[in-house]
């Protein structure tokens, strides 16, 4: 893996129905409404009927006294089931999201595969790595407390690690 090399899982487990998890995170538009960590997110292209296509701006904002701004392209759709989208920007790769139903719970596994663009990152990376995880991680864990609290829902737990092909 390379230094500016990220591979994150994060799973979240909501006691939701699995339409309400998917719609919420399928409206990427309202996320800054939810998600604190999520400071704006603009829409640049609209993409087709299903969103395939769409092209949207994301300003984030973790622990770390940093702000990311990417743009992220809509590749696939498959309702209910799989989000996946290529990213460009301050960084660049896939996030990919998938939904299912275990025993009664909505599980929501998002799979983050990025490469740092930004020269102070790749130069810290070698000591700050740790440290960018972490920001990570929070960001996710607050996204997952957050989502579950827009549908008075749940957390039935929230797992992440780091991915290493």
């Amino acid at each position: 893996m390379r230094t500016g090399e990220y591979r994150f899982l994060t799973i979240w487990r909501i006691e939701a129905p699995l339409d309400a998890v998917w719609s919420a995170v399928h409206d990427a538009g309202g996320w800054p409404r939810w998600w604190r960590n999520v400071e704006a997110v603009s829409e640049i292209e609209p993409g087709d009927a299903q969103g395939v296509g769409a092209l949207h701006r994301y300003t984030w904002k973790g622990v770390l006294p940093y702000r990311l701004t990417f743009d992220v392209r809509v590749t696939r759709i498959e309702p209910q089931a799989l989000l996946e989208g290529s990213v460009t920007g301050a960084l660049a790769g896939t996030g990919r999201w998938q939904f299912s139903r275990e025993n009664g719970v909505t599980v929501v596994r998002y799979e983050w595969r990025v490469e740092t663009q930004q020269r102070w990152m790749n130069l810290l990376a070698p000591l700050a790595r740790p440290l960018f995880r972490w920001n990570h991680d929070a960001v996710m864990r607050e996204g997952g407390i957050a989502i579950a609290g827009l549908l008075g829902a749940r957390v039935a737990g929230i797992e992440q690690r780091m991915l290493s092909d």
